[in-house]
């Protein structure tokens, strides 16, 4: 299926395209404007891996080519850390496009979990990974199948709750809404 813009328009600042380049490294096609502000610059054309600290990057350039080639979806929480040294917690999630005879791309968006004053005006110069997930479509997830179903209450009042409501003075039932007569008296 194809993404249309307009039905994403409020996270377009915040998303961005990796795409793989001919050494099977993923740059950045295009970046959202809040993105390229976050970290100083216009993201366009700059390496993925780049952007996070020398341990990381060897771990990010294999989690972006694996939603690349097998198509797997991407969570990775991580710490982004400012010129000023400050730090602010982000999450990112890469999906895989489906493109025919063109390059592998992936779709991305990547947020603050809090908006600090400083964010756009001190750019984050070093990323740093928190935690990881991969969710591979082919396997059936694993822990849905050893743990037990567990039983939701329903939402809706039982009739012995509100049996006794509907008897009062200034007491009405509309359809499945028990209206209790309130407010001003004039």
């Amino acid at each position: 299926t194809e993404i249309e813009p307009a039905d994403i328009k409020s996270l377009l600042a915040d998303t961005f395209i990796l795409e793989q380049d001919s050494r099977g490294e993923a740059v950045f096609r295009l970046a959202g404007t809040r993105l390229c502000a976050i970290f100083g610059r216009e993201l366009k054309g700059f390496s993925f891996p780049s952007l996070w600290a020398p341990k990381d990057q060897r771990l990010v350039a294999r989690l972006a080519n694996s939603a690349f080639h097998p198509g797997n979806v991407i969570i990775i929480t991580f710490e982004g850390w400012s010129t000023q040294r400050r730090r602010c917690d982000f999450e990112l999630l890469l999906l895989p496009l489906d493109g025919v005879n063109e390059l592998p791309r992936t779709l991305g968006i990547a947020t603050a979990a809090e908006k600090p004053f400083w964010l756009g005006a001190d750019p984050v110069t070093e990323c740093t990974v928190d935690t990881i997930r991969v969710i591979d479509p082919d396997r059936e997830p694993l822990f849905l199948k050893n743990r037990p179903a567990v039983v939701v209450p329903s939402i809706v009042p039982s009739a012995d709750a509100i049996a006794g409501v509907g008897s009062g003075q200034g007491v009405r039932r509309i359809r499945h809404l028990v209206v209790l007569d309130g407010g001003r008296e004039e």
